[in-house]
């Protein structure tokens, strides 16, 4: 009797620490759930707000005023004239076309030189990015980078942080200057190469 009684208190006390060891685990498990669902809204909503150009958008041609050139720009977007620019829009998203005549062709150091500055006085939110050259099928072209804040959406009042992107565009003392902008978070990158990439000389 002795030993079964000291068998039966082995058995119980084997199955205590089981449960015991069961319910350890169950905090831990728990704890890691809060921890991925609260990480994954971060950012959606203003990226949503803002909208991704879709990946089938259907692109039209735009033959500048001179002739100059033709670009593609998203078909179905507002077209108005600021300045001497051309400005094709919709929601937080942008393209401004200008062209104008220069001598010699851009570069690195000129733009750093001669443009930071002017962009960052009219501006607002501006914060510098990069000054680079990039390749595209229309040849060489430089490229700055920056960020700012939109102006207010004239129905909600809303401005966003905004990414630029200006390619500087020259051939034969003619320069082309195309700005594309989106909110920060937007998947833009296709669409955006899709414009400059269509960029031809007449």
């Amino acid at each position: 009797m002795r030993f079964r009684s000291s068998r039966v208190t082995l058995i119980a006390g084997l199955l205590a620490a089981a449960v015991a060891g069961g319910c350890g685990h169950s905090p831990s498990t728990t704890g890691t759930v809060p921890s991925s669902s609260s990480s994954a809204p971060s950012g959606a909503p203003e990226s949503n707000a803002a909208g991704d150009i879709p990946d089938n958008q259907v692109y039209v041609a735009f033959t500048s005023p001179d002739n100059l050139f033709t670009i593609s720009v998203p078909e179905g977007w507002s077209r108005s004239t600021v300045g001497a620019d051309t400005v094709f829009s919709d929601k937080f998203n942008s393209i401004s076309v200008q062209t104008a005549a220069r001598a010699d062709a851009p570069t690195v150091d000129s733009a750093a030189a001669e443009e930071l500055a002017p962009i960052a006085a009219t501006t607002p939110g501006y914060i510098p990015g990069t000054v680079s050259t990039v390749q595209r099928n229309a040849g060489q072209a430089i490229l700055i980078t920056y960020t700012a804040t939109s102006t207010a959406d004239p129905v909600t009042g809303k401005s966003v942080n905004e990414v630029a992107e200006r390619y500087e565009f020259w051939r034969d003392g003619h320069e082309v200057v195309l700005t594309l902008t989106g909110a920060r978070g937007a998947d833009n990158v296709d669409p955006w190469r899709a414009v400059t990439d269509s960029l031809q000389w007449s």
